[in-house]
Parts: structure tokens; sequence; C-alpha cells
């Protein structure tokens, strides 16, 4: 080989190693630009439909253009429809379309209202068809709803759980939210038995997911956790009971162990929100801390979360015109 081929060739590789490194730090660079923008302070909202007697538009879209006149990071939507509102593909199809045309990136989380609770008029359950149809119709895509379109990783990118699209996690700032399938309804636990496969599937699914989420967050080294879901799973068994899912099985049980022992372990902040107003909030609109886990039920409406990194507690509740109840 002649000297001006091994010339030719050192020079080559010295050139490419020489792109690459160029690259690499423009990638490292770009990867640090994308961090540093994302804001440490900033506010979130949630969304709870207000019961209504037939399908009814009006309430949910004052919520939605409330927090669309508001400046949000995104807002999550605690199920498509209200419990008396029927289980119809209509109905899907007009909120689906409602929150396409919200400004605010829009997620959903997932409620009983929307699948569990839903029976034909002879009073057959058709729940695990309408599961179906809202996971097609709502969990399909990797972005939110709305305008401002947040990229969302799926427990369905895992083959495993191909099937759960519903459960969803984001990242802003330095606090990881996700959504979880929690039915209100006793976490959808059915007393008559050999009818809980679906309910015994998705426990493990649900297990799965809590602990690649709190994985996440520790490896970050997260601020926070926000955990969005139906039904309250820190509930204690006698308010099941007093609000009549007093079956002789408490659904919520493994469940609220593990969050209990994962918050535990976890060195930030854990909010739990959910649609119901039972359990460890001491009202609605408010949250209820024990240790470093917090928990707030939103009201029919829309409920306001404030993300500051300066506050002891990082989570308080809010509205548009400032700070309402929320701190230790």
């Amino acid at each position: 080989m002649t000297r001006w081929r091994l010339c030719s060739m050192t020079h080559s590789a010295r050139y490419r190693r020489t792109t690459m490194r160029i690259a690499t730090t423009l990638l490292l660079a770009a990867v640090s630009a994308t961090a540093t923008a994302q804001p440490s302070t900033f506010s979130f909202g949630v969304i709870t439909h207000t019961a209504a007697g037939a399908a009814d538009d009006t309430k949910l879209r004052e919520a939605i253009e409330a927090t669309d006149a508001d400046s949000l990071a995104f807002v999550v939507a605690n199920g498509v429809k209200a419990q008396q509102e029927p289980c119809s593909d209509k109905l899907y199809f007009r909120r689906k379309e409602m929150f396409q045309d919200a400004k605010n990136g829009l997620i959903v989380s997932i409620a009983a209202s929307d699948w569990s609770n839903c029976h034909l008029d002879s009073g057959r359950s058709i729940a695990i068809e309408r599961l179906n149809r809202v996971r097609d119709l709502f969990f399909g895509e990797e972005f939110s709803f709305g305008s401002s379109r947040l990229p969302l990783i799926h427990q369905a990118n895992t083959p495993k759980y191909r099937t759960y699209v519903e459960n969803l996690r984001w990242e802003i700032g330095n606090v990881v939210f996700a959504t979880l399938n929690l039915p209100v309804n006793n976490n959808g636990y059915l007393p008559a038995a050999g009818r809980n496969s679906e309910f015994e599937d998705r426990m493990v699914a649900d297990h799965d997911w809590l602990r690649r989420v709190f994985g996440v967050a520790s490896q970050k080294n997260a601020a926070g956790i926000v955990l969005f879901c139906d039904g309250d799973p820190l509930v204690p068994p006698d308010a099941l009971t007093r609000i009549g899912f007093g079956n002789g099985r408490d659904g919520f049980e493994a469940i609220r162990a593990q969050i209990k022992a994962l918050s535990a372990r976890f060195r930030g902040k854990v909010l739990l929100v959910h649609g119901a107003e039972t359990g460890m909030a001491s009202g609605s609109d408010t949250i209820a801390w024990r240790g470093n886990l917090g928990a707030v039920g939103v009201a029919p409406g829309w409920l306001k979360v404030n993300v500051d990194p300066a506050l002891p507690v990082l989570f308080s509740v809010g509205t548009a015109a400032g700070l309402r109840k929320g701190g230790q």
C-alpha cells in the first residue's frame, strides 16, 4: 500500500472522528437546551365532568374554555363523560372533537363512567366492549389532544401490556406525570365469582406501570410525581362501605399498599389527583398530605394546580386569580 493511500485513509478516519465529535457535541447541546427550556414553575388543570341527565356539552365546553384562557402547561380530563350520559359512539366522537379543539395540550385520564358502568337498556354490561372502544378513540396517538401537542409514552409500548394504551406518562420540568386506570367503583371489582378477569389483568398492568413510573422518576432524580386516576386508591375500606362498595373485598387494597410503599422510598413529593371526593382529601379542591404523599379530589368543573420548587410541598391548588388551598 502506498504512502499516499495510507495518508489518505488516515486523513479520512480523522475527518470521520472529527465529524462524529462535532455531531455529538451539537446533539448534547440540543438536549441540554431542551432541558433548560423546560419550565421549573408552571401550572396544569384538571377537569371533572358535571353530572348530567343526558348528553350535555355545556359545562364541559365552559371548563375547556376556562382552561384555554389560562396559562397552563397542559390539562387532564378525568374521563370522557359523566356517569348519567350515554355510552354511545355519537357522544364519544363529539367529546373527541371538543378535546381536539382545546388550546392547551389535553390528556384523557380514563374513568369508570367511560366504560366500567356502561350497560344496555336490558341491564347487560357492555363494559369491556366500551373499554376497547374508548381505547381506540382516545388513546391511539403518541401525542395529546389540543393545539399544544405533548408527547406521551404509553404503557402499551411494552409488548406484554400492548392493550393498556390508557396508562400514559409525560414530563414537564423536573416532574413526572402519569395516568392510571383505576375506576371509582371499587376499582371495577365485581362481587360475583368468576367475573374479575379484567380486574385481575388490569391490576398486573397497573402494578407494573407504577413501578416503571417511580423508577423513571428516581432515575431522573425528579422533584415530584403526579398520578391521575378516577377513583381514590388511598380511600380507607370503611369509606368504600359508606359510598356503597362494601361487597366483601377492597378493590384498592393492593394498589394502595404499592403507592404507599413506592412513595415512602421516593425522595421527592407524590401527588395523587382523583375525581372522587372521598378518601384522604379533607375537602374538595384541598391537598391533604401524609408525609411526602398528597391527594386531592377534584369537584365537578376544573381545578388548577401550581408546581413551584420554592414551595416546601412543591404543589399547591390555585385559581387564575391566585393561590387557594394546599400545603402542609
